[in-house]
């Protein structure tokens, strides 16, 4: 049962109908509010809409009757209501100038002036409003001559939605950025009047409708009654007519259509308005289904069988991640439909990813902060010279060939991958070798380093959807470009980067104050932190002590053709390791980032952040090593791209498999494995024939699947890593099958 999109526990339903008898529904809906944390964009409760879920279910939870009096409403009949007084435009001006202002509520001296109005010359009157609702009396000078209000959108409007070309769920889930003006009366006649006091209101509607209920709506929607108006006032204003009701109304729950026909008008309260409409919702991962089929099954490759085809080929993957094609398969069969599902017309690396990018999302969606961690890296396919469409990927144009990928990863805070969102494989063009001159003067969209744009850019659209998630998107040295900057303080997403140009800072005048780095070394140590710094080669890990230091910055861009000056504010942090810790290699960062930085526990806290950027070279390094993916043979790039989506989620699954065992290791291992595989695979770690009757630990599992791969679990080698626990992994595979075989009631 789901209440205001909460789903309600067993335990919840328990409580409803354990306190039905001693609780009002206002209490019961307050309390599940508590529990779900359900509350509108301002933070506030959102008791009403609760208690009218609740009244729905009534009967099957047993809930006490209602008490609260339902007001007589006054409402005027249908019959003609007093005519507008006709004036001059003379007469208006005399008035005074034109004005629309907000009612506060019922306190407000103006409602009374705002009912009236409506009361007196609107054939509807002044109520009933339903759902959130915002009210404005129109003045000329002192006098009310007019009247407004806008209220939630209606909840089905054929002609609306087909204009929208909204999905179901993406009208469920954007439908409170649509707004009603469900009254508009004016108590004078004048000439173009309608006009200007329609241009009045949705020039304020926007700020004051955030204001009230924490949302900015995109798109405002009016019905006109066919049989009483045309609509000219709103085709003056530039509404846009999309169709007809069915005459039905909110009310027709017999479909017997009996309401007046109206005309449906639209008018769009921001320029993106349509893309923001058709944002589609995050699904929710159903814990009892399959691994494989959670991040595959989803894919639309036109027909069933092939869906089906890349389920069965990805978890042949995962069983043996080291493994050939044929080897994986583990018959002609088998392979034979895995050469035709990556050679089909259909198959490309975003389609292949689609269903894994959703289910990746709904892991960020139980985060509160997630990390968008943008690389590049390069396959080198220099073994395979006869695949058509690779470039060159060296210093030489035609001495190592293969494929350049760009990947975005989400992790949490706490360094566990949630899944991609994002990988672009391409070939550089012979043609193009060795022109970074000619490329210099060219627009930012015809460049390479365009990625780190459009990277954000997939981060960004994932933001709009995460409605209680915080995405950053993090990246290294290589992504400090001045466009990406721009662009992200446009978006929703947050961006945290490393400075290596030695940029301009300005002053508040466009003054030249002084150089980056230098300028923020001049600050004071605001703080300290200890980073872990692993070893890499000969050079041993350590604890490195770094001193921080951050302001705030106004960067500029390099005065370009026509002489115009560029300029962002952002915040900068500088970290710089002591001398007794950093050796010869020591720290130096300088982050650059569009989040709030206003205090050493922010500072320190976003340079925490930026040390889980090494997750994306584990995983590259996941991905290279442990699943072979250099060896992949195949006769065109484009089919390599297919099996790199599917390689990607396999080293994608090892990585998360590592963490989880960190993050949650006292979990049962059944969260991972399934009952077969832990039960073989203690049976064969112990020599014995009698698997425990208690479920081990994922940590515990872990640790015997590494040894499976070679990990020797001594005190000083902490915990397994990704490799250890994919060689141990592919020989679970075959240790579970055999087991199955030899103890079928296992």
């Amino acid at each position: 049962m789901q209440i205001c999109g909460a789903e309600l526990t067993s335990e919840d339903l328990t409580w409803l109908e354990g306190h039905a008898g001693d609780h009002s529904r206002t209490a019961l809906a307050r309390e599940l509010c508590a529990r779900h944390r359900i509350h509108d964009a301002t933070g506030r409760p959102r008791i009403t809409a609760v208690r009218i879920e609740l009244a729905r279910w009534s009967r099957e939870l047993s809930l006490p009757a209602t008490t609260t009096r339902i007001r007589a409403v006054r409402r005027k009949s249908s019959v003609a209501t007093a005519s507008p007084e006709s004036l001059t435009q003379e007469e208006l001006a005399a008035l005074g100038p034109l004005s629309v202002h907000r009612v506060e509520g019922p306190r407000d001296s103006a409602h009374a002036a705002w009912t009236r109005c409506l009361d007196e010359h609107h054939y509807l009157g002044s109520g009933p409003l339903c759902g959130a609702q915002i009210r404005y009396v129109v003045r000329a000078g002192d006098r009310v001559i007019g009247a407004a209000s806008f209220s939630s959108a209606a909840l089905h409007v054929a002609a609306r939605d087909t204009y929208i070309g909204w999905s179901d769920e993406a009208r469920k889930r954007n439908r409170d950025r649509v707004i009603m003006q469900s009254r508009f009366c004016l108590a004078v006649r004048v000439r173009n009047l309608a006009s200007r006091v329609h241009s009045l209101l949705l020039s304020c509607v926007v700020d004051d409708w955030h204001a009230r209920y924490g949302k900015r709506p995109v798109l405002a929607e009016s019905f006109v009654d066919t049989t009483r108006f045309s609509g000219t006032s709103y085709r003056a204003a530039n509404w846009t007519y999309v169709g007809e009701t069915s005459g039905r109304g909110r009310q027709d729950r017999e479909h017997e259509a009996t309401a007046t026909v109206k005309s449906v008008w639209l008018f769009p309260l921001a320029q993106d308005w349509q893309e923001t409409l058709r944002i589609e919702p995050v699904r929710k991962l159903d814990p009892n289904a399959d691994w494989a089929q959670d991040e595959w099954g989803s894919a639309d490759l036109g027909d069933a069988r092939l869906t089906r085809r890349l389920v069965a080929y990805g978890r042949a993957c995962f069983d043996r991640p080291t493994a050939n094609l044929p080897q994986a398969c583990g018959s002609s069969a088998a392979a034979k439909a895995a050469y035709r599902l990556l050679n089909h017309k259909t198959a490309d690396l975003d389609s292949f990813l689609a269903s894994h990018r959703e289910s990746s999302l709904a892991r960020a969606a139980q985060e509160s902060v997630v990390l968008a961690i943008q690389d590049t890296t390069s396959l080198n396919y220099s073994r395979h010279p006869a695949t058509e469409g690779l470039g060159p990927i060296g210093s030489q144009s035609d001495a190592v060939i293969g494929l350049h990928v760009h990947s975005v990863l989400l992790s949490n805070l706490a360094g566990t991958p949630l899944g991609l969102i994002h990988i672009n494989a391409w070939a550089r063009a012979q043609k193009d070798f060795g022109g970074a001159d000619e490329r210099y003067d060219l627009p930012i969209a015809q460049k390479e380093s365009h990625k780190w744009i459009r990277g954000y850019e997939v981060a960004d659209a994932a933001a709009k959807r995460l409605d209680r998630t915080q995405v950053v998107t993090v990246a290294d040295r290589e992504a400090d470009i001045f466009e990406l900057f721009e662009t992200a303080l446009a978006g929703k997403a947050q961006l945290l980067v490393r400075a290596v140009q030695r940029r301009r800072i300005l002053t508040p005048e466009s003054a030249v104050e002084g150089y980056l780095w230098e300028s923020v070394l001049k600050e004071p140590i605001a703080g300290e932190i200890f980073v872990h710094v692993p070893r890499s080669g000969s050079r041993k890990s350590r604890t490195a002590h770094i001193d921080v230091r951050f302001r705030e910055v106004r960067i500029s861009k390099p005065v370009d053709r026509k002489g115009k000056q560029r300029a962002v504010t952002v915040r900068a942090i500088a970290a710089t390791e002591r001398a007794e810790t950093g050796g010869s290699d020591p720290i130096e960062w300088l982050l650059l980032t569009t989040l709030p930085v206003d205090s050493a526990e922010s500072a320190i806290e976003k340079i925490r952040w930026y040390t889980q950027r090494w997750q994306i070279e584990i995983f590259h390094r996941t991905l290279k090593t442990g699943c072979k993916i250099e060896r992949r043979q195949s006769s065109t790039a484009e089919s390599l791209k297919a099996g790199l989506a599917i390689d990607a989620v396999v080293a994608w699954r090892v990585m998360h498999l590592v963490k989880l065992g960190r993050e949650v290791p006292d979990a049962p291992c059944t969260v991972f494995f399934e009952e077969l595989e832990w039960k073989a695979l203690y049976c064969f770690v112990h020599k014995t024939k009698t698997p425990p009757v208690e479920t081990p630990t994922l940590h515990d599992a872990l640790r015997k699947v590494a040894s499976l791969g070679g990990f020797l679990g001594r005190k000083s080698d902490g915990d397994p890593g990704a490799e250890t626990t994919w060689k141990g992994l592919e020989r679970l595979t075959d240790i579970a099958a055999v087991f199955a075989i030899f103890f079928s009631s296992a």
